[in-house]
């Protein structure tokens, strides 16, 4: 289904929501609006596939209609390793549930609906936060990544994808421009653009990758790669 969500002029234009309405045009909205997401999605098998530990649990944290989830299930081939998948968005769940049935992997992914700040991490091999630690409160997002290291196991990774901002404004200029040349090539008008800017500013922090880099060594993760970066949007690889 095509995403119109903010094809109509709004007043006022209320905070962006993952509820139903979201749910039902996810794959067209993420698609049209996040640039390389295909390839940060192709390449989460791709760290399954490598860096899955056997006996392990991998978690997909705010796994939304389960793009990433289904990822790691294709990519893990380690036994007795498992996905445990998690969303604070009953829509986003129950979809999610949905497309899982009809997958061919038979590896064990336990769905939850639940605040991933609230949600235990352990034995974990993989961790995924796609385009979700930006959703989460800046002052909370050490805390997050703290009880995520804690949770790993050795040589574990944390995959962590973001929208990120630029400390130079001239750079943070042609970025933004960038990115709305991407959404106008993709369908959406300007205002459409103008309205989902305004619906997400209040909800959606993005931060530098410096910044991003630094709580990540301060969580005590060894290193911080970034390996893909695609105009304002990032992923990056941190390892226990």
């Amino acid at each position: 289904m095509q995403d119109k969500i903010y094809s109509l002029p709004q007043n006022p234009v209320s905070n962006f929501q993952f509820d139903e309405k979201v749910a039902a045009v996810f794959p067209d909205m993420i698609k049209r609006s996040v640039p390389g997401y295909a390839t940060v999605i192709s390449m989460i098998s791709v760290f399954a596939r490598e860096f899955s530990q056997k006996e392990s649990l991998c978690y997909d944290l705010g796994c939304s209609l389960g793009a990433a989830t289904l990822a790691l299930r294709h990519g893990i081939h380690q036994p007795e390793c498992s996905i445990v998948a998690i969303d604070n968005s009953a829509a986003m769940i129950q979809r999610c549930k949905q497309h899982l049935d009809f997958d061919s992997s038979n590896v064990a992914v336990k769905l939850i609906c639940g605040d991933i700040e609230n949600i235990s991490i352990k034995n974990a091999s993989i961790v995924v936060l796609n385009f979700t630690l930006q959703f989460i409160r800046p002052a909370q997002r050490l805390a997050l990544l703290e009880k995520i290291y804690r949770g790993m196991l050795p040589g574990g990774v944390l995959i962590l994808s973001e929208k990120i901002a630029f400390s130079n404004q001239s750079r943070q200029t042609l970025q933004t421009e960038l990115h709305h040349s991407f959404k106008r090539a993709n369908g959406y008008s300007d205002l459409e653009i103008s309205q989902k800017r305004t619906a997400l500013e209040k909800i959606l922090i993005p931060e530098t990758i410096s910044a991003h880099q630094e709580r990540l060594l301060t969580a005590g993760f060894l290193t911080a790669e970034t390996w893909f970066q695609c105009f304002n949007f990032v992923s990056l690889l941190a390892f226990k």
